[in-house]
């Protein structure tokens, strides 16, 4: 190995290592103290119902454990959302998964809790995935009611869903381990089936405080609404346990019992490994990812040895297109190729930026994948399109939204991984969030922005400077230097894959190791749901 490739491999590793070091931090929920409180309750935590629940010889892909990073540091923070879930395997059969965590403000609901519990109910819905709830919350967080309660993508959504799965025929289990209140009273209901724990469990739709404000009664928690009253007076749930691990037991035997259901088809052959090493991967980009590099390195590391068929390999070389396997599974792969390459003409062009071949070609790709049934991976190290009176006369704007125009019709599951940068117009071009990719993840190395961040800044410091000085301000060189380090630390921060996985833009930031598994499993979920509408596009400049 080359001098470059070890310093690439020892700055990529422990990028990966960072994201480790907070993910550790995030996977203790509320602290220390708040899990002693479960355990003297001989509760289990959210991570530990789903480490009991899931097969152990199987994946779990964890989603969204950065949601709400470093977010409502006035309130005390949101550690992964108050939620923890993921794509696992129960009884054999794959399943989305939600557990309320009760050691973040005993489970209660902040904005990004609805948006990532929207997020699950979305894949299981795209899936056709069966979707268990550990329901353990003490519902809406009060001091932002307004932002989680009343809009089209808030708290009752959620309940919205229950129904449109019901009637979708996708199995929801709720196994009730704490308090479910007020308006969440409703989702174990809305779901097939209701399990909960004795002593623990309670589902009702005001507690005894507001039972006594409102109406004057006296009552006590167990008596009100729980397993017994809900298993032997009220009717609301199905089964009662003494333990947690007894009420998950149940859970798994109802999934165990699931009959088969039909696939989309999607081709598989035996797998076979990379013909790259698996820690080569980490040796591929730059730290930073200042230096080009080779993309099809990169897809040497994830797809099944000798099995990439470059599509239109000399014509729009700044994206590269092919068929492959992942895993055994059939994929069209579109990535970014960072090199800087020659064109047909002979004329070198940028690394990282879509032309108008290149558009022209993934276009054409993407169609090809959709009329064959291939499930689309998008590799995201985009810097945009290319701009300028050369490119704008040849109408770029035209063979952009060409590519555009494809991605967004594309019917076929689409995985999307971005690697590097994902800057504006080359966002959506290669399938970001906008988009619905069925899943999305980042590498440490990603960057999500308008733009770079030196032209950001830059662009950012004339218009604040320009406001200044027309309002009569004197500004200074060394004001204008400190203004752009300003502007330019925020813009970073703002880029950052943490920022990004905060707000669910991504779904989780992985270890690149992990990429080929992740496709992988996306696939595996994706051919659960048979039904792939007719490939149609709009109205294409040509």
């Amino acid at each position: 190995m080359s001098n470059d490739f070890n310093k690439n491999e020892d700055a990529l590793k422990t990028a990966w290592s960072q994201v480790r070091q907070k993910l550790e931090v995030i996977e203790k929920g509320g602290g220390e103290k708040a899990i002693q409180k479960q355990k003297e309750k001989n509760k289990l935590t959210a991570r530990e119902r789903i480490e009991y629940l899931i097969d152990a010889d199987q994946p779990f892909i964890e989603i969204g454990a950065f949601a709400g990073y470093e977010m409502y540091a006035e309130h005390g923070g949101c550690p992964a959302g108050g939620t923890v879930s993921g794509i696992g395997y129960v009884s054999g059969r794959q399943c989305v998964i939600v557990a309320n965590d009760q050691t973040v403000k005993a489970g209660a609901w902040f904005p990004i809790t609805g948006k990532k519990n929207l997020r699950m109910q979305e894949i299981a819905m795209e899936n056709q995935l069966p979707i268990i709830y550990i329901v353990d919350s003490a519902g809406v967080y009060l001091p932002m009611q307004d932002e989680i309660f009343p809009d089209k993508e808030h708290f009752g959504r959620i309940f919205r869903n229950n129904a449109k799965m019901s009637a979708m025929g996708i199995t929801q289990i709720a196994c009730v381990t704490g308090a479910c209140v007020a308006g969440g009273a409703y989702l174990p209901i809305m779901s097939d089936e209701t399990i909960m724990v004795e002593g623990a469990g309670s589902i009702f739709l005001a507690g005894p405080y507001l039972v006594k404000a409102a109406i004057g009664e006296d009552i006590d928690l167990e008596t009100l609404g729980g397993a017994i009253t809900h298993t032997e007076i009220s009717g609301i749930a199905d089964y009662k346990f003494k333990t947690e691990k007894e009420a998950l037991d149940q859970v798994k035997k109802t999934i165990g019992k699931l009959g088969d259901t039909t696939t989309a088809g999607f081709n598989r052959t035996v797998a076979q490994k990379p013909s790259k090493p698996e820690d080569h991967i980490y040796g591929v980009l730059s730290e930073g990812n200042t230096k080009p590099y080779n993309t099809l390195d990169l897809i040497g590391c994830i797809v099944d040895a000798d099995s990439f068929d470059e599509f239109k390999q000399d014509y729009g070389k700044t994206i590269v297109c092919g068929y492959a396997r992942v895993d055994g599974w059939a994929v069209g792969i579109v990535a970014n190729q960072r090199m800087m390459v020659k064109n047909k003409k002979g004329e070198l062009q940028m690394g990282g930026v879509i032309y108008n071949d290149s558009a022209d070609k993934a276009a054409r790709f993407i169609m090809n994948c959709n009329q064959k049934k291939i499930p689309l991976v998008f590799l995201q190290d985009v810097t945009g399109f290319m701009v300028g009176s050369r490119s704008e006369h040849s109408g770029i704007i035209k063979d952009g939204a060409k590519l555009v125009n494809a991605v967004a019709n594309s019917v076929v599951p689409k995985i999307t991984i971005i690697v590097g940068n994902s800057y504006g117009a080359g966002n959506y071009a290669m399938c970001g969030k906008a988009y619905d990719p069925r899943f999305i993840y980042a590498w440490p190395t990603a960057k999500i922005a308008v733009m770079g961040g030196e032209q950001a800044a830059k662009t950012m410091l004339q218009i604040q400077v320009a406001a200044m000085k027309a309002k009569g301000a004197v500004v200074s060189p060394e004001q204008e230097k400190e203004i752009l380090q300003r502007i330019t630390d925020n813009y970073t921060r703002q880029t950052k894959p943490y920022y990004a996985a905060a707000r669910l833009w991504v779904d989780a930031i992985i270890n690149p190791r992990e990429t080929r598994r992740v496709i992988s499993e996306g696939i595996a979920a994706a051919n659960h749901n048979p039904n792939i509408p007719e490939f149609k596009t709009g109205v294409l400049q040509v």
